[in-house]
């Protein structure tokens, strides 16, 4: 299994304790001491909206990159891909969402105005070697317009991936999707799209994430995203819990024997660190049981 962690930027952004750049660097560095994989560092977007991220670039030229190891960021636009190659990013992340009023929503713009913008980024960022990920919001339920149909999420899927993405992280936005959902969307989705070139992205706002996991193993996806400690809330449900916590991903797949190459014992130090920072505690399961505080 392959675990992308995206606790350095999808945790962060929503922290309203300031996190240092110095901090966030330190915190990256045992993120890849712990062996992980992949990590989503930063974003390259506008301070005003995201005033965590206005130190994307300081704090990709501070972090130790170890071979191997894939450092990622989220960029909405050409300005954030110039920015972010200017930085020596190699690898980026787009994002899209499966239903129009989210998009408008996030982003202000329209699902096709969106993946027109896209274009031009993946055309620039792939012609520059770059690798590019696709994000899918709201994929298994919108806090506007509730259920999401199944036919949205391939279509949007299938639409990113001719972009050229290599991946598309299909995302429980709000933390609304159960097992029994997963495996609607897996069925119809995976008949279309090969699964390996899936990945899923949960939250545990209503604590089901680790059983969507699961549920999304016989369907043959084998990356899934997770946050360090837990770290990231859901703006749509206040003081829910937020992204699937990594040491609970590890934890379950440690013991089903499924191979990650991430130190669990490493990962909880790498969230003890930067938990000293924040303004409350980690809502990880397994981080609160072996370090109660």
């Amino acid at each position: 299994m392959t675990i992308v962690e995206v606790g350095p930027r999808d945790g962060l952004q929503n922290e309203k304790a300031a996190v240092s750049t110095a901090d966030k660097i330190e915190f990256i560095n045992r993120l890849t001491a712990a062996g992980l994989p992949i990590v989503e560092v930063s974003a390259f977007v506008s301070p005003k909206w995201v005033p965590q991220m206005a130190d994307a670039a300081e704090v990709f030229a501070g972090i130790v990159r170890r071979p191997g190891t894939r450092y990622a960021a989220l960029v909405p636009n050409l300005a954030g891909l110039d920015r972010a190659m200017q930085a020596g990013v190699t690898d980026i992340a787009v994002f899209a969402a499966a239903t129009e009023t989210f998009s408008r929503k996030n982003i202000n713009q329209g699902i096709e105005e969106s993946l027109a913008g896209y274009k031009t980024v993946c055309e620039r960022a792939l012609a520059a070697g770059l690798r590019v990920r696709g994000y899918l919001s709201t994929a298994f339920g919108c806090p506007y317009e509730g259920a999401v149909p199944a036919v949205k999420v391939i279509d949007v899927t299938q639409r990113l991936l001719a972009l050229g993405v290599f991946e598309v992280s299909v995302s429980d936005t709000i933390g609304i999707a159960h097992p029994g959902q997963v495996r609607q969307v897996l069925e119809d989705l995976v008949a279309i799209v090969p699964a390996d070139r899936l990945a899923l992205h949960f939250h545990d706002t209503r604590g089901t994430a680790l059983a969507n996991v699961l549920a999304a193993l016989p369907f043959g996806i084998a990356t899934f995203d997770a946050s360090a400690g837990g770290l990231g809330g859901c703006p749509y449900a206040p003081g829910a819990a937020g992204n699937l916590a990594t040491e609970d991903l590890i934890y379950m797949f440690d013991g089903l024997g499924v191979e990650t190459g991430v130190s669990l014992t490493a990962l909880v130090e790498a969230s003890a660190f930067i938990a000293d920072r924040l303004d409350h505690r980690l809502p990880s399961r397994y981080f609160q049981a072996v370090r109660r505080t």
